[in-house]
């Protein structure tokens, strides 16, 4: 979605600070000035390149800040930015909230780190949609420009990178084999580390890492939780199954094991878990 040249700027009122998130700022800069904070800025900040490309410095280094890029700073972090060739049009976003740090930390993005993102990816027009529909909105509440951001930093999560590490979305996507053979197989207790290592030609430990990068668990945390997913399916779908035949369906070995680890991971037993519905 395009927008028009020129520098337009959107603030919230005071009623809509007290929402967990809320847009303090959005704009568009189709000339990006240099800008100097010696003491940062009062809310977290976006700046993402749209065309051309810039220099960021803090904390006594710089980073260019190019076409499918952008940093997230935190509030009052001293910083600069410039231009680094003729032309630099950026999008900025400045926010903040009641939840606002803790929905970051929640998110991992609390550090300066410059995140990059494929050029097909939604985080690319993503700011533009925003700034747009904030023009044209009646949005009196300011609930949907809440939404709106709530809902870029789950792309930006999702979809941007730091450094050589690769994004969510890209991590899954190697993963979707194994979680296609995870959900038809889930039912066999002898799959082991190796075996599912296999499915995509890598390392287990490699295995680990992208698990840990998209789901935050390791693979094998994640099989468990698909397996005590499924038992809850059974327990509350076919009530005729005994706890011993549900155990053994979801793929584990014997019904003490299945209903310690259901305990663990439920706070309660199967059979108190079915009692529920």
């Amino acid at each position: 979605m395009l927008i028009s040249p020129g520098h337009q700027r959107f603030f919230m009122t005071p009623r809509d600070q007290p929402l967990p998130l809320y847009i303090e700022s959005i704009g568009y800069n189709g000339n990006q000035e240099k800008v100097s904070r010696t003491a940062g800025y009062p809310y977290y900040h976006w700046l993402q390149t749209v065309k051309g490309a810039g220099e960021f410095k803090l904390s006594g280094t710089s980073a260019i800040v190019g076409e499918t890029s952008g940093i997230l700073l935190p509030p009052n972090l001293p910083h600069e930015y410039a231009r680094v060739q003729n032309e630099w049009e950026t999008i900025y976003i400045t926010f903040g909230g009641s939840q606002c740090a803790a929905i970051i930390d929640s998110l991992g993005l609390g550090e300066a780190d410059i995140r990059q993102w494929e050029t097909d990816s939604p985080l690319s027009d993503y700011g533009q949609h925003v700034l747009s529909s904030i023009g044209s909105d009646q949005d009196l509440s300011g609930l949907e420009a809440s939404a709106d951001m709530y809902r870029f930093l789950i792309l930006l999560k999702k979809h941007g990178m730091t450094g050589n590490r690769s994004s969510i979305s890209q991590a899954v996507a190697r993963l979707a084999p194994l979680l296609a053979f995870m959900e038809e197989h889930y039912g066999d207790p002898d799959i082991g580390l190796e075996q599912m290592a296999c499915i995509i030609g890598i390392s287990s430990r490699h295995m680990n890492t992208l698990f840990k990068q998209s789901f935050g668990i390791t693979a094998y945390s994640y099989f468990i939780l698909l397996r005590i997913r499924k038992a809850k399916e059974m327990l509350t779908g076919s009530m005729e199954l005994t706890i011993k035949e549900t155990a053994a369906r979801a793929g584990f070995r014997d019904a003490s094991h299945f209903v310690a680890t259901f305990r663990r991971i439920e706070g309660a037993t199967p059979e108190q878990f079915r009692n529920l519905y």
